[in-house]
């Protein structure tokens, strides 16, 4: 409550000091790597690929993919140290205090008709400011699907970005060059925490060449061009699987062809693309053999849940080894992982009691992060005093480090022994493990 009433009250963080929204702000930088790092923490890896189709010295737009509530502007946020800002739903700003801070994060709010006549006509501000953004070279990113879903797909999207694309070009188009740039981001798992996260920036749009060019005198007409070319671009940068009766199944097949293979988290992505056009073009080539394919994979997968066997395990060819390596990595870790249970359970107790209640589970690791974030100073500013008055200060400074990377080690602890179950279970059930084998993945893609 005392930094809440800190933030909307202290001199630096209102209007006074900072006249526009994309202006420098001293607490905001100063909190900005803090935030950044934990942010970072909260994924076993995280890669930020094509930012050379950036433009420079230009005003530019960033339509993405909007898939995880709040990590998707973190993610956003922490992939350089480039000034944004954000434009998100109007609804959330409400609350006067909340609508506070949110400036303070720099997003604005963009209303819909359902938040009302009277809601929809604050737009025009918010539309001038974000407008005044790019003009000041300064990026802008927006959402514009409009709301999140935990989904490799894209749902239609909204009109509110292209309005500031054209609004940006009248007004100084001939001068400043205005760009909208199709981003993705896409995530190892939606739900649980210290997954991946890799975001892949795209090959910009050049609306000002577009407008130069285009014969078509019709503004709707022509923001729907550019809303149809933006999907497009932004499905090309991710693992895009069309949102129809077998997404489902063709994302299961996904998992089981690429899970475990090496690499990095971008040629993951291209392989899980290849996989989706091959299973795509047998689904066209052959759809009776291709609907029995899918209901097969989807009777195994719900098998495979019921015996809570991960996705990751019917990738081994030698499971038994697997589980014996992995056993073996818990015993030498076990050490660490209980002084770090004991130092963070009531992190990880609190995370569990919260997101138990959430009534969309797409916001369990905004809820993972926020309890972290708030919780993880105290633990290490409590714990650090505690070590230099008990501990000779080598071993203090030694257990200090230690502490600063407890939290994520005990959850990649606890995945890796999730992880090691499953593989026992499959190991030893062979009936599922040929139901797998019967499915001929392999050699059909």
């Amino acid at each position: 409550m005392f930094l809440t009433f800190f933030v909307i009250s202290h001199p630096y963080f209102t209007d006074e000091m900072a006249k526009k929204i994309q202006d420098s702000n001293f607490w905001y930088s100063f909190f900005l790597p803090y935030v950044n790092w934990h942010t970072r923490m909260s994924y076993r890896r995280f890669e930020v690929h094509g930012k050379e189709n950036i433009p420079k010295n230009s005003a530019v737009i960033f339509g993405v993919n909007h898939s995880n509530t709040l990590m998707d502007a973190l993610v956003l946020l922490a992939s350089d140290n480039i000034k944004k800002v954000f434009i998100a739903r109007g609804d959330i700003f409400k609350n006067p205090i909340v609508a506070k801070i949110l400036n303070f994060l720099r997003i604005l709010p963009i209303f819909r008709i359902r938040n009302g006549v009277a809601a929809v006509r604050q737009n025009d501000d918010s539309l001038n400011k974000a407008v005044d953004v790019i003009h000041d070279h300064v990026d802008l990113y927006l959402f514009p699907e409009g709301t999140h879903r935990t989904k490799h797909s894209l749902m239609r999207m909204g009109k509110g970005l292209f309005h500031i694309a054209v609004d940006a070009n009248k007004q100084f188009g001939d001068q400043n060059p205005v760009y909208i740039v199709p981003a993705a981001i896409e995530y190892g798992d939606y739900f649980r925490f210290r997954s991946t996260a890799m975001i892949n920036f795209g090959k910009p749009i050049n609306v000002t060449e577009y407008f130069k060019h285009t014969t078509e005198e019709n503004e709707a007409a022509n923001i729907n061009i550019l809303k149809d070319e933006l999907s497009a671009e932004i499905s090309k940068l991710f693992t895009y699987i069309p949102d129809d009766e077998d997404y489902d199944a063709i994302w299961e097949i996904v998992k089981m062809k690429n899970e475990k293979r090496a690499g990095g988290l971008y040629k993951k992505m291209l392989r899980n693309r290849a996989t989706v056009d091959k299973v795509l073009k047998f689904k066209e080539e052959q759809p009776e053999d291709a609907k029995n394919l899918f209901e097969r994979v989807m009777a195994f997968a719900q098998q495979r849940k019921r015996e809570k066997i991960s996705v990751t395990s019917t990738a081994k060819k030698y499971p038994l080894l697997n589980s014996l390596w992995k056993l073996a990595v818990l015993l030498v870790g076990l050490p660490y992982f209980l002084a770090s249970a004991a130092v963070q359970l009531p992190t990880w107790l609190i995370t569990l009691i919260i997101r138990s209640k959430l009534k969309d589970p797409a916001f369990g690791n905004t809820v993972s992060y926020g309890v972290k974030f708030i919780l993880s100073p105290l633990v290490v500013i409590v714990g650090t005093i505690l070590l230099f008055c008990f501990l000779p200060w080598p071993w203090a400074l030694g257990g200090m480090v230690l502490l600063l990377f407890s939290y994520p080690l005990f959850v990649d602890y606890l995945e890796l022994a999730r992880r090691w179950l499953s593989d026992v279970r499959w190991t030893f059930k062979k009936k599922l493990r040929k139901q797998y084998e019967s499915l001929n993945l392999n050699n059909l893609f």
